[in-house]
């Protein structure tokens, strides 16, 4: 709705949301263009309605109504629409109130605000979306508190309010209630807002793989193309719903008339029933058409298996972002383009609306969220080879809309789904990633496999710029398993779909083989587990001999897992069967830690052991009798009966001591360990996130002083450009939040090298700040522990003779501190991330070798404590070879104080303090570099919104 013609606008006010019952709209700001949209709209508004926003009947609106409502300055009058296909399903505007009440200008703090929603779109959660958009604008122009007048049997709205989270005061004057709300975000109103979203966007996801009708457009008559391909897994998988196919070239027939089998049509329309899913399978130049058939019809979501899109360059790239505005426009989500497609194996269901060349997977507790269509091929075979099913299965494409935040929005309280892998290419918005992966994580495994680690420039899926080293640690921190490839994506998960989490590192060994059970050992000391001597119970073994001791080491308190190991007996298919049943005798008979089986050659043990389930009755997938294309004609019912709502509570994810459904098998030991290993670490993570860790306050830290000082030196400063403090400003900032740096003194001169000296005191130390030699201390840029004027005006004519002119080397003398190891902290802001906490020890550790580690702001102090802990060179800081220990809680204090002065102003947007040296008692911040730039938007605190295009 932007005009060249009305400069003010605020377009970046514009967002895409979903509502509570899945679906769409657009929130917009109104314009005086809307005049015939909102008479429109109130026409269509119940009288009872417009009782509860007026006071008094109101069968319609005055000219001068429609001009109130329709013109607003966007600072102190201000009206936001939300729209499907364009018109107005609800409204809310502000005006801004003085203290007397009536309306105001200029420094007012408050504004009345009121709401109208359609009565055929109330309870959607369209007013409470509103609410969340109209008070961000109002926190944008200076508004911080709303006031409301509504009638005592106005429950619907009155609920609005008081469900928002936001503190509030609520009084009983003149027959009305009247409300009043502090729009500061709150950890209540935060708390809100993000379970709102988590419930929208699982409905949104569930409705698209839990359709109780599919209609597949693009289906040609030869039987060739992805159309009827996809047709023909559907109608073979069994689907449970309503199918179609829509194939405009089909020439007219007798009612009825047959495709492959399944009803067909000319056009969507001539269906003459719901369609709540549609496979879009036509050329691209075709889509749009395909698209406004489906939004006319009332379908809920697309799945466009069509190319031609991002992937094939700039112009590709603008037909995407056309389609996903007019996908959005009316109400419905979008999966693709260029998808593989979706599976759904829950047994009342039995969805494949995809182009898998095989059959409908069997259901498992898997959900799987791909990208990439290839890599989807190649998880589906990898699970399916090794006997694993599905949960779900979603193939994005070009991820143009769905997303895999919105599959995680839905595994999270799916009880079919107990682990979730992805195969990621980018991260769309890594802050909301790592948050829902958190969340997720603490209930069930999330297992990553990333690509597009060197991503070319104009990749079909935009990403962001984030180091590696950072994504992983903040993947990390979140609690989700990092895998480097495909195949050890299927590795661990086949371990934590069957198997419960180890309480430990210690693993028993046992096998048939003694060099197989020294490699799984040499394996498990490699990835960080704590083996014990491998059993050998040689060749001459018995499955009764396999039995009797998994079942001995699982009794035993000295051990957290087992790994056994077998290679071929000279023998028949019988063996692997009597194997697999020993090992599945054990297992039950001692339950509650994880086994994994090494295999060498024994292709029959692999699907032995596979088959080797315990099946809960009904959970195997039944053979249709009949295809659903023979199903009589279609219910006009919108929603099947037998799709599942979103659980009302989050699963408990694997569970130790539950007994495990078949035993996963591997080729090699070093695969079985390395997924064991990752099953340990997880487990470790999801026992800490128990106790998360507090985020403390720091009763000297001058929050209101450094915001004044901030204000001060920013003022002037151009949007968008970044200030570089002096050293005394930095100073001033950071001790406002308790952070000491020692003072530096110029040195221009061997005079004022000696005066310097003299007003801090002896010690002191003599160094360069040329950009070029900083740092630098294997060059003699550095001169420590200088204890008289005589040293100190020596080293300063050996430094200028052997570097330069101290014009060029730019000296300062600063005052020796204890000895200690010397370390860097930093924090900078990442537009996609947010702001990232880094340490690591200063020199050749973080700078050639990469040894840094990374959490996000804000950092809790268990955050802080595994930060320091986790790079490599970690050793140094706690007494490496007979060294003394360093005072590790004074840099944890540090460490959390940086994240405190971020967290507090988003102003600061990158802190450098190199080096600080931690003593054994104590440290001292010998350098410091701070940035500042004016306050960027921070959209996780910002109202919900899908990403825009």
């Amino acid at each position: 709705m932007t005009t060249e013609s009305d400069p003010s606008y605020p377009a970046h006010w514009e967002a895409d949301v979903v509502l509570r019952d899945g679906g769409t709209a657009r929130i917009r700001p109104i314009t005086t263009a809307d005049a015939g949209r909102l008479v429109s709209f109130y026409e269509q508004v119940s009288d009872e309605s417009k009782y509860y926003r007026f006071f008094a009947p109101y069968p319609r609106l005055s000219d001068r109504d429609v001009h109130r409502f329709t013109h607003h300055d966007y600072v102190d009058r201000v009206g936001l629409a939300a729209t499907i296909g364009g018109e107005f399903i609800g409204t809310v505007r502000y005006d801004r109130i003085g203290s007397d009440g009536r309306p105001a200008t200029g420094p007012a703090d408050e504004a009345e605000v009121a709401f109208l929603v359609q009565d055929a779109h109330q309870g959607r959660g369209v007013a409470s979306a509103l609410l969340e958009h109209i008070g961000a604008v109002a926190r944008e122009r200076g508004i911080r508190r709303f006031a409301a007048e509504v009638l005592p049997a106005n429950n619907k709205m009155i609920k609005v309010f008081t469900d928002a989270g936001y503190q509030q005061k609520r009084s009983f004057e003149d027959g009305s209630v009247h409300l009043t709300l502090d729009l500061e975000p709150t950890a209540e109103s935060l708390a809100v807002q993000r379970a709102r979203e988590q419930r929208a966007e699982a409905r949104s996801v569930q409705r698209l793989l839990a359709p109780g009708s599919v209609a597949v457009i693009g289906v040609s008559r030869s039987g060739s193309g992805v159309g009827a391909a996809t047709l023909r897994n559907l109608r073979d998988s069994g689907f449970h719903g309503h199918l179609y196919a829509v194939n405009e070239a089909r020439a007219p027939g007798i009612e009825g008339d047959l495709l492959d089998g399944v009803r067909a049509y000319r056009a969507l329309g001539d269906i003459g029933a719901p369609v709540d899913l549609a496979v879009i399978a036509v050329p691209a130049d075709r889509v749009p058409q395909a698209v406004a058939d489906c939004g006319e019809h009332g379908v809920q979501g697309l799945v466009v298996l069509s190319a031609g899109y991002g992937e094939s360059g700039p112009r590709g790239l603008a037909r995407q972002r056309e389609l996903v505005r007019q996908v959005r426009s009316y109400g419905m989500r979008l999966i693709g383009p260029n998808a593989f497609g979706v599976i759904n194996a829950a047994p009342e269901i039995e969805l494949n609306a995809s182009l898998a060349p095989a059959p409908l997977p069997k259901r498992g507790r898997i959900g799987l969220f791909t990208q990439s269509g290839a890599i989807g091929i190649a998880l589906l075979s990898g699970l399916l080879r090794r006997g694993e099913g599905l949960s779900s299965f979603v193939s994005a494409g070009n991820r143009a809309d769905v997303s895999g935040n919105d599959i995680l929005q839905y595994w999270y309280d799916d009880e079919a789904t107990d682990v979730a892998l992805l195969y990621l290419e980018t991260l769309g918005n890594p802050r909301k990633f790592t948050r829902l992966a958190r969340r997720t994580a603490a209930v069930k495994p999330v297992v990553v496999a990333k690509g597009g680690r060197h991503t070319p420039a104009g990749h079909v899926v935009p990403g962001t710029r984030l180091p590696e080293a950072t994504v992983s640690a903040l993947l990390r921190q979140a609690g989700v398993i990092r895998v480097d490839t495909v195949t050890e994506l299927v590795d661990v998960g086949l371990l934590l779909a069957s198997q419960p989490l180890p309480a430990g590192p210690r693993v028993a060994i046992l096998g048939n083989s003694e060099s197989l059970g020294v490699l799984t050992y040499d394996a498990c000391l490699t990835q960080g587990l704590r083996p014990l001597p491998p059993l050998d119970l040689t060749t001459a073994a018995a499955p009764a001999d396999f039995r009797t001791a998994l079942a001995a080491a699982l009794a035993s308190d000295d051990c957290d897992a087992v790994v056994v190991t077998a290679i071929p007996w000279v023998s028949e298919r019988a063996l692997a069967d009597d194997l697999a049943e020993a090992l599945r005798e054990a297992v039950a008979a001692v339950p509650g830690k994880p086994v994994a089986v090494v295999h060498v050659e024994l292709g029959e043990l692999v699907e032995a052991l596979s088959a080797a389930r315990v099946t809960a009755p009904g959970a195997d997938r039944p053979v249709a009798a009949t295809p659903a294309a023979a199903a009589p004609p279609p219910a006009p019912a919108r929603t099947p009966a037998t799709a599942p709502a979103p659980a009302a509570a989050a699963p408990a994810g694997p569970r130790p001591g539950r007994a495990p459904d078949r035993i996963p098998s591997y080729p090699a030991a070093e695969r079985a360990v390395k997924a064991l290993a990752e099953a340990v670490r997880y487990g470790q993570w999801r026992r800490s996130a128990a106790e998360p860790g507090q985020v403390p306050e720091y009763e000297d830290a001058d929050e209101s002083g450094a915001a004044g000082q901030l204000a001060r030196l920013l003022a002037g400063v151009p949007d968008g450009e970044v200030l570089t403090l002096s050293d005394a400003d930095a100073r001033e900032l950071l001790g406002r939040y308790g952070i000491r740096v020692h003072a530096i003194l110029p040195a221009p001169s061997a005079d004022a090298a000696a005066r310097a000296a003299e007003v801090l005191g002896y010690p002191v130390a003599l160094k360069t700040t040329a950009p070029h030699l900083r740092h630098r201390a294997d060059l003699g840029g550095v001169r420590l522990d200088l204890t008289t004027e005589a040293e100190l005006r020596r080293s300063y004519e050996e430094l200028t003779e052997a570097l330069g002119k101290p014009a060029e080397l730019l000296p300062v003398v600063q005052a020796m501190v204890p000895r200690g190891v010397d370390t860097v902290v930093r924090c900078v802001i990442d537009p996609a991330a947010g702001a990232v906490l880094s340490f690591g020890l200063a020199g050749v550790a973080s700078e050639l070798l990469g040894d840094t580690a990374h959490r996000l702001v804000p950092a809790t102090d268990r955050d802080v404590a595994g930060l320091i802990r986790s790079i490599r060179t970690a050793p140094l800081l706690f007494g490496w070879r007979g060294s003394d220990p360093v005072d590790t809680p004074a840099l944890e204090e540090l460490l959390l104080r940086v994240s405190r002065l971020v967290d507090d102003h988003p102003e600061v947007v990158g802190v450098a303090l190199e080096p600080v040296v931690v003593a054994t008692d104590g440290l001292s911040v010998l350098s410091a570099t701070v940035r500042l730039a004016h306050a960027p938007a921070r959209g996780d605190l910002g109202p919900r919104t899908l990403p825009s295009y």
